[in-house]
């Protein structure tokens, strides 16, 4: 990579449309997401992991609009950074910002550590670290070359998992409905069980789906290489949590009609028992390699690509160390190569010597306490500053349900989490201090 094609003042390339943006946020949400987590929630849930799922549209879809309301009035890159700087004020949106960044800095080390954990269990002669540099290395690769090539990529690998889905659900239909096994047919009790159903299931199944729908606002980070950014990111946002809840609800619905009993599943690997149960081994062993490429490379791609365009942003106005370093793009490739090296290195750092728990913890506390701000930017900036009094439940009502909801999801976080969280929180504030005098003026022009 040769020095002299970074330029800080050089453009990203605009070439993405509707379509693109929806299969980039399915692909970062991960449509088969509920393999890896159902047996632990069918747990939870009482086995009516289905309703959870559609209390999870119902609870992020507030906060779906809020991105949706805000990205058509700043199409720029950096997500909630920007939202909150513009909309709101420059040391909020920095916080904003740092905090969103607790969760994109770590998700791409998550994703490595589940995948070669994984891939352990089935090639345990290969050291974890190998998987972990190679999963790297790829999605370096791809991030790097350019945006064109990383919409093509997703295709694909979107297209595995829908394959994987479809054999899935074929195999599970045969099951159930043609061979009568399971509860041999159509149930309500994945939806609602009336002796459950109470104050502390819905306490537990919001928590639960909050986190389980993480990742939809990652589509708003491409909003400088979208064609049309004031409309197409914000329906890209909706669209795809929407659809993304649909198809999570029709496969935990069939698995618990394959598998009624939930007491009696693995709380790691429910979901992948079920597929020998309807399939064969050769179905436990295919959803098992599917989900490592969903989250090892297809998860992991576009989060990094994520993470990167936060750090071009928040390096552009130069808010963080290093900024310049960070907020260069490359002249030919038009992408912020730097930025995007800069994680891969930390991926591997934090892969390999952060335990995966604290990760989790982190991950989730920067990304509830950044939709939190977000939800309030709303009410802020369009009900406050621009007065838009007349539309009272799309600038006051939504985001307050946004608000409370992350917020009373965020409340129930550990001790544990609020010191890692709260740690990286002053952390932030401290060098948000520092660094407030030097911020560029954030007045933007439409």
């Amino acid at each position: 990579m040769r020095t002299e094609n970074l330029e800080s003042g050089a453009a990203l390339d605009r070439a993405l449309g509707l379509r693109q943006l929806v299969v980039y946020g399915m692909i970062f949400m991960v449509p088969i997401a509920p393999m890896a987590v159902y047996g632990y929630v069918a747990q939870e849930s009482h086995g009516m992991v289905p309703l959870v799922y559609v209390v999870g549209i119902v609870a992020m879809l507030f906060t779906a609009l809020s991105y949706k309301r805000l990205s058509g009035e700043f199409p720029v890159a950096g997500s909630v950074y920007t939202y909150v700087q513009r909309g709101w004020h420059p040391y909020i949106g920095f916080l904003a910002g740092w905090m969103i960044l607790a969760d994109y800095l770590l998700v791409p080390a998550l994703l490595y550590a589940f995948s070669a954990t994984w891939l352990g269990g089935l090639l345990p002669m290969v050291p974890s670290w190998l998987w972990v540099l190679a999963f790297v290395a790829f999605n370096t690769v791809v991030n790097v070359v350019g945006i064109k090539l990383q919409a093509r990529a997703h295709f694909l690998l979107l297209f595995i998992e829908i394959i994987m889905l479809a054999i899935f659900f074929a195999a599970a239909i045969d099951f159930i409905f043609i061979k009568g096994q399971g509860v041999g047919g159509w149930s309500i009790a994945p939806f609602f069980q009336p002796r459950h159903v109470n104050g502390g299931f819905i306490e537990a199944a919001t928590s639960i789906a909050v986190l389980s729908f993480l990742g939809f606002d990652a589509i708003s980070t491409l909003s400088e290489e979208v064609r049309d950014p004031r409309r197409t990111v914000g329906n890209a946002t909706v669209v795809t949590l929407l659809l993304l809840g649909v198809i999570f609800i029709a496969q935990t619905y069939l698995a618990a009609l394959a598998h009624p009993d939930y007491r009696s599943l693995d709380a790691n690997l429910g979901f992948f028992d079920i597929g020998r149960q309807v399939g064969g081994a050769w179905l436990y062993t295919l959803l098992l390699i599917v989900n490592v490429i969903a989250t090892g490379i297809a998860n992991a791609l576009s989060a990094q690509l994520a993470i990167s365009r936060i750090l071009y942003s928040m390096g552009r106005d130069r808010a963080l160390p290093g900024s310049e370093f960070l907020s260069r793009v490359h002249r030919r490739l038009k992408t912020p190569v730097n930025a995007t090296l800069f994680v891969a290195v930390l991926s591997i750092a934090a892969a390999l010597l952060i335990p995966q728990e604290v990760i989790v913890k982190l991950v989730n506390f920067g990304a509830l306490s950044a939709f939190m701000l977000l939800n309030a930017t709303v009410f802020v900036f369009f009900y406050l500053k621009q007065k838009r009094h007349r539309q009272f439940f799309s600038y006051l009502v939504f985001p307050a349900l946004g608000l409370l909801i992350v917020g009373y999801v965020w409340m129930g976080f550990d001790r544990t989490t609020f010191l890692f969280g709260g740690a990286w929180l002053l952390t932030g504030s401290a060098l948000g201090a520092f660094k407030y005098r030097s911020f560029k003026s954030f007045e933007y022009a439409p």
